[in-house]
């Protein structure tokens, strides 16, 4: 394992979060650097299970050496048919970190990062055929406006579509400081950095398809979870948290829950954690990703 490859975020957390029994069958569906995992793995008996998914080829160096232990180098939106292929219809407890590691922002040529000069990337799957410069180059102006104003928020998200789509119109736009040079008016100025990351991320989301992954995901889990069973999910920006808290409170990503017959409750999951759990002081200076992280744990019913 690489050590430096991505500190696991809110770890014990994660782990009093799972409440994990040692005979119990459990998920780790972003096994990344497999800190958590690894963890996940001490407070299993002989005839515990640990089942992890991930589709960076480069997550695979990474893996276990462990009887106990599964790898599944699938997106996580395939869970419910991977675990039955495995043989498990039911499990004790999912644990699914959202972030992208520090290993792929890290890495220059995954072109996740504004820090470094690369092709502009960003699948997580690297079997993928869309690359964030094939969005640049090929998606209409109004798809543009769409993508960065809702998964980026960024405030001039009509005006950045239009430039982007002008730009490429004299040369395609593939690398981070094509990227820079067509749209170098909308940035605003001392505001850089942060600008630059919104439209990174809304980028990547759209990319990997990650809201639509992550829905389908949350569905899964109510049908694939024993009774008891813990979901633990951590993520780091309001378009992932919302349809987390929302289907661990109401067993919908979005609308309100629904009743049956007689206005009872239909809902998969007690709620355990009324506020999402963040990371404390020590953990913050320790490792700067926790910053922006929200755990949130449901109980399955």
């Amino acid at each position: 394992m690489e050590t430096n490859y991505h500190v696991p975020v809110l770890l014990q957390a994660c782990i009093d979060g799972l409440n994990i029994k040692p005979d119990g069958v459990y998920v780790d569906v972003t096994f990344g650097g497999g800190g958590h995992s690894r963890e996940i793995l001490k407070h299993l008996g002989d005839k515990g299970v640990l089942i992890a998914f991930d589709q960076d080829p480069d997550a695979q160096r990474n893996k276990i050496d462990d009887p106990r232990f599964h790898f599944v180098d699938q997106n996580f939106a395939y869970l419910k048919n991977n675990l039955r292929l495995l043989g498990y219809k039911k499990v004790d407890g999912i644990l699914a970190d959202l972030g992208v590691s520090s290993h792929q922002f890290n890495e220059p040529e995954r072109g996740f990062s504004t820090r470094f000069e690369s092709t502009l990337d960003m699948r997580m799957d690297k079997q993928g055929s869309v690359t964030a410069a094939t969005i640049l180059n090929t998606y209409t102006e109004e798809q543009l406006h769409r993508i960065f104003g809702i998964y980026g928020e960024v405030k001039n998200a009509k005006s950045l579509a239009k430039a982007v789509v002008t730009a490429r119109v004299a040369q395609p736009i593939n690398t981070l400081a094509e990227f820079k040079t067509a749209v170098a008016n909308h940035i605003p100025k001392g505001k850089e950095h942060k600008y630059m990351a919104q439209v990174f991320q809304a980028l990547r989301i759209e990319v990997n398809k990650e809201i639509e992954v992550l829905e389908s995901f949350l569905e899964q889990t109510a049908e694939v979870l024993n009774p008891g069973g813990r979901l633990v999910v951590m993520s780091y920006h309001s378009l992932e948290d919302r349809p987390v808290k929302n289907f661990i409170a109401k067993g919908k990503v979005r609308g309100d829950v629904d009743k049956d017959f007689y206005g009872n409750q239909l809902k998969p999951f007690n709620v355990v954690t009324r506020k999402a759990v963040v990371a404390d002081d020590n953990e913050l200076v320790d490792n700067s990703r926790s910053r922006s992280a929200k755990l949130r744990i449901g109980e399955k019913i």
